[in-house]
């Protein structure tokens, strides 16, 4: 099955903080999945291993700012490329799992949230003369 060119494997979660989250979770699952090439495994690592080092592309002493946007850069595309070339169909069913995990998840929570509610009736004093 391919994918167009703007269909991601990974769907939106409808946040910045979910989708980031989501990614990270859906990472360390592949990266403990045997189906996964140890290989391809090296790529999000080495992200890791940039951020940490003391090399440097852009210094970020010299340019504040810009140095930190390379390190940001560098760990989305080591990122974007470990789930790019990791295979279709372990990466959808990691998703598959961890998007009905969020929805137990959620359920749990409306559920809860429903059973706090207490059904009543309010008068206000202050109208009646």
């Amino acid at each position: 099955m391919q994918k167009r060119p703007s269909q991601g494997i990974v769907p939106s979660q409808g946040g910045v903080l979910q989708d980031a989250l989501l990614r990270i979770k859906l990472i360390f699952r592949l990266l403990g999945d045997k189906r996964v090439n140890p290989w391809l495994k090296l790529i999000p690592i080495a992200g890791v291993l940039y951020l940490i080092s003391p090399l440097d592309l852009i210094p970020d002493i010299a340019f504040p700012v810009i140095g930190e946007l390379d390190d940001i850069a560098i760990i989305w595309l080591t990122n974007h490329f470990f789930i790019e070339f990791c295979p279709p169909d372990v990466v959808r069913e990691h998703v598959r799992k961890l998007i009905s995990n969020n929805a137990i998840i959620d359920e749990e929570r409306n559920k809860a949230a429903d059973e706090d509610v207490v059904d009543g009736e309010a008068t206000d004093i202050t109208d009646r003369k």
